[in-house]
């Protein structure tokens, strides 16, 4: 009988990114490609060119002025935060629509747009340049949780209430029921879209962000946004989500509880308008 990895990694190979993120991202491996190659890509897909353009002139991203074209939107913020913004819209797209017994599904996608949210706020506390970086991975956290809930539900279940019970990360209980967490699924399922190492490495190491080699500085980061994006379970509030932030983690972004804990008013105030942006079929759910 094959294992909950066995299922979860069989199935996650099922799951492709949107055709313009895959030739978007063959232009960009290119060395020979150009801004208008770029351009091009995202252009030629009507869906995503609107998708990309309303974020792009949302207030979130505060430009100041209104971008119409793609050939503007690519001179202005450059390759790699096209690259990004067009990554968190295909995952977007991807998982859209998605239900199972277990989660609730629009608390979920909420839940990762805070995350991404506050990994984008807490990169500007830390002067990280690359911010939206942040707000892919901490959009991306918790991917593997789809994978594990839809084919594993009642050991999902299970590992919820053990996890409760013991007062013990959810993603300890995984391991101890399954025989894999929802990082590492995560990660696997990054690896099999070839992102970068950048993306899958802060998924899988998130959970315990000492076992991060390469991306020590972005991992932390996202395993803080990660526990404060689950401070919004009312049973649990922000000191008791930030207490179980790694001592290493707080050392090596040197940021402190408090300055964590002054951002959440303005992470809360971003979430409604950004998860409308993202994900618009959330948007009647959302007040």
């Amino acid at each position: 009988m094959s294992t909950v990895w066995d299922q979860v990694s069989a199935n996650a190979r099922l799951v492709s990114l949107p055709d313009v993120y895959i030739r978007l991202k063959s232009v960009l491996d290119d060395p020979n490609s150009n801004l208008a190659d770029v351009a091009e890509v995202v252009g030629s897909d009507p869906a995503m060119t609107t998708r990309l353009l309303r974020i792009v002139n949302s207030a979130y991203f505060g430009l100041g002025s209104e971008i119409d074209t793609i050939s503007r939107a690519v001179g202005l913020l450059g390759t790699q935060e096209v690259h990004d913004l067009v990554l968190a819209a295909s995952v977007a797209q991807s998982f859209d629509g998605m239900s199972n017994e277990v989660m609730d599904m629009h608390k979920f996608w909420q839940r990762s747009v805070t995350c991404a949210i506050t990994g984008r706020e807490l990169a500007a506390l830390c002067n990280v340049l690359d911010g939206e970086r942040l707000f892919v991975a901490g959009l991306l956290r918790d991917i593997g949780h789809l994978y594990i809930y839809q084919l594993a539900a009642q050991k999902a279940q299970q590992a919820i209430e053990l996890a409760q019970v013991q007062g013990a990360p959810l993603y300890k209980a995984e391991r101890a029921l399954l025989g894999v967490d929802y990082a590492t699924v995560g990660a696997d399922l990054m690896r099999q879209w070839q992102l970068p190492q950048r993306l899958w490495e802060p998924t899988q190491c998130h959970v315990e962000p000492s076992s991060s080699q390469e991306y020590e500085l972005f991992t932390s980061l996202l395993h803080i946004a990660g526990q404060l994006a689950e401070s919004d379970d009312p049973e649990l509030g922000i000191e008791v989500a930030l207490a179980g932030v790694w001592t290493h983690a707080w050392e090596v972004t040197g940021l402190s509880p408090d300055q964590c804990a002054n951002i959440r008013e303005k992470v809360d105030a971003q979430v409604p308008n950004v998860v409308r942006l993202i994900f618009p079929s959330l948007e009647s759910s959302v007040a």
